[in-house]
């Protein structure tokens, strides 16, 4: 049966024999070959990219076969199978690893969740407000260190901003990936190709004559253009996020899947609120147990005008009295908020802001508990046994016999029964508790599991972040070899175990990034990649010098969707330096353009930034392809500009 991907399928098998039929070489008409079946597993998601990229890798080892090799035409393997996994120890992949438990280890701290409470408040929970705080600063910090490296350190951040404004991962890492990858070309240190960049001018000046040798570049010369970029990047995400960005259907079911089933089940409609109580309202001096049963809500959390909080188990009773300035933290219907707002002149919040860690879902929420035969509490009621204060469980509704009982129709003062189904607001770590507990059965198992957070490691956790910082930025060291020194320091100092810092590396990323190593040794190895760059040199030769450049910038984008940003910048250079003495331009701004369009890439998942953040944020080849598209034009369009500007 044809469908869309067997139509694809021989179409760019059509593709591959005619680009075999024009190409000089039998390794080159190979390795073209080998390139369009790695875009075709890669846009149509025959298997999981990590398995295409492993196929591929696996396909070039096996050229290595003499009989293999023989029959297909060629004197040697497509590649040198001892060095066919070499990528698991790169640079590149080592300090993807090495950043992942830096990540993690500053997580474990709680640090990240304060950033990302910062963020909260400054930006409230509107994704327009959210991607520019978000975007703008991982952009500004991955001006002075790699971006990867940036990308990482935000992971938790933008996770924690997800569970607590109701903002999709999805809708989140996609601007923070990308505007990570741009603010590498702020400063000649933000990215590997710019770098590398003045060595490889150094090095070409040796085959040039004086009058046409180049002058190395400066921290700052690119920073126009790299600020101008980070700029379209985030007002990219702000207009056109709504067309581009995806909501993964994992995403869709969890974040409505409970409140669907409370309604659907038990008819309950409640949601969240935040109150602050003015000096003059009546509510003052009343105690909770005035209060809740008259205007039907369940107050489950309060801040005191001094800023002490309390929630859960042991804090908030029924004898709790209300002050002036206190903010509550309110449980019920829009109705009946609306009534308890008014009768009692208290001030209603926008939005949960005080309470916004405490309450976000990763922290508490809904669960179901049903009282077993064998309980001790059968036969005492929630006030009895002071449900709330003992357990950490507001009990918001009553299931019997068929029938919901909700706050206000007295359920508290009820008798429990064996098989009452008592739907309740707890945090998550007091859930935890309860699973032990004989007196309940917790049917809720779906939800966060509390996280053993290290405030008390902050100290050690700075100082190592802080060990790897300055060896990345201020010594010559491997950027590998600085990052693993601080993920080192942060597991022997206890900021996180050694168990956590394996479990906080995505192997997907890892095996998708060292697999395709590979691929740009043997594009390069097989002359496969100058190949290409002659032909594109044989087609705009002749043509305006602008017209000439952004082919090149054009060519530097594809080289690095297909190999690393480094060998793509190693191998274009010296060709772009030769055309701009050719045709009287500039050489070394033609070198600065390679070394910027080396990060335009945004179209699939190969750079390390991109492949980070396609687990954590459920996106498939497609997302990329269609937000990427769009982004790697304005890339093109504003750098082209920026440069006609500048130089």
């Amino acid at each position: 049966m044809f469908n869309k991907k067997n139509i694809s399928a021989i179409i760019f098998a059509i593709f591959a024999i005619w680009l075999s039929t024009i190409a000089p070489t039998a390794p080159i008409a190979w390795m073209l070959s080998i390139l369009v079946l790695t875009i075709y597993l890669f846009a149509f998601e025959v298997v999981e990219i990590d398995e295409a990229a492993i196929t591929i890798m696996i396909i070039l080892g096996l050229s290595s076969l003499p009989w293999i090799h023989t029959l297909m035409g060629l004197e040697e393997g497509l590649v040198n199978n001892q060095r066919l996994f070499d990528g698991f120890s790169s640079n590149a992949v080592m300090s993807i690893i090495a950043v992942m438990i830096i990540g993690a280890g500053l997580d474990k701290t709680g640090l990240m969740g304060k950033v990302a409470t910062f963020i909260l408040k400054v930006g409230g929970t509107s994704e327009p407000r959210i991607i520019p705080i978000v975007s703008s600063t991982v952009g500004f910090i991955s001006s002075f260190m790699q971006n990867v490296g940036a990308a990482a350190l935000f992971i938790p951040v933008v996770s924690r901003i997800s569970s607590r404004s109701g903002i999709p991962m999805s809708r989140l890492l996609m601007p923070m990936g990308f505007t990570a990858i741009l603010g590498g070309t702020i400063t000649m240190v933000g990215s590997s190709p710019l770098i590398l960049l003045n060595d490889l001018i150094l090095t070409t000046n040796q085959g040039l004559e004086v009058g046409q040798q180049m002058d190395t570049w400066g921290l700052f010369s690119v920073t126009p253009i790299g600020i101008a970029l980070v700029i379209t990047g985030i007002i990219y995400f702000v207009i056109a996020g709504r067309f581009v960005l995806p909501t993964t259907k994992k995403e869709r079911s969890e974040s409505v899947s409970a409140i669907e089933h409370f309604h659907q089940v038990y008819n309950i409609d409640y949601d969240l609120f935040e109150v602050n109580v003015p000096k003059d309202s009546n509510l003052i001096g009343m105690t909770l147990d005035d209060i809740e049963t008259a205007a039907k809500i369940r107050i489950i959390a309060i801040q005191t005008i001094e800023g002490r909080t309390f929630i859960g188990h042991h804090s908030v009773e029924r004898s709790t009295a209300i002050k002036p300035q206190m903010t509550l933290g309110v449980l019920t219907t829009k109705e009946h908020l609306d009534a308890f707002v008014q009768g009692f002149h208290l001030e209603l919040s926008d939005a949960i802001e005080k309470f916004s860690n405490l309450l976000s879902t990763q922290e508490c929420g809904t669960a179901e508990i049903v009282i077993p035969p064998n309980s001790s509490l059968i036969n005492q009621s929630a006030r009895d046994v002071w449900l709330r204060k003992t357990y950490g469980i507001a009990m918001v509704a009553l299931h019997r016999g068929g029938k919901t009982m909700q706050e206000g129709e007295g359920i508290r003062n009820m008798l429990f029964q064996s098989g009452d189904t008592l739907i309740v607001h707890t945090r998550w770590i007091d859930l935890d508790r309860l699973q032990s507990n004989t007196d309940f059965i917790v049917i809720t198992s779906e939800y966060p599991r509390q996280e053993e957070y290290r405030p008390e490691k902050i100290k050690w956790a700075s100082i190592f972040f802080a060990i790897a910082l300055f060896l990345v930025l201020f010594t010559d060291i491997k950027l590998s070899i600085a990052l693993m020194t601080g993920a080192l320091g942060m597991i022997l100092s206890g900021v996180i175990k050694i168990e956590e810092a394996y479990r906080a590396v995505s192997w997907k990323t890892v095996f998708l990034l060292a697999s395709l190593i590979p691929l740009g040794m043997a594009v390069s190895k097989t002359g496969t990649a100058l190949w290409i760059a002659q032909e594109t040199v044989k087609v705009v030769g002749d043509m305006a010098p602008w017209v000439i450049l952004t082919s090149i910038v054009i060519l530097a984008t594809f080289f690095t969707l297909v190999m690393s940003n480094v060998g793509a910048t190693i191998l274009l250079v010296p060709i772009a330096v030769n055309i701009a003495i050719q045709v009287g331009e500039d050489p070394a701004v033609y070198a600065l353009a390679v070394a910027i369009a080396t990060s335009n890439s945004f179209l699939i998942p190969t750079h390390q930034v991109n492949a980070l953040i396609m687990g954590p944020g459920g996106y498939k080849v497609a997302d990329f392809i269609k937000a990427g598209g769009f982004m790697t034009v304005l890339f093109i369009i504003v750098m082209m500009s920026m440069m006609s500007i500048i130089f």
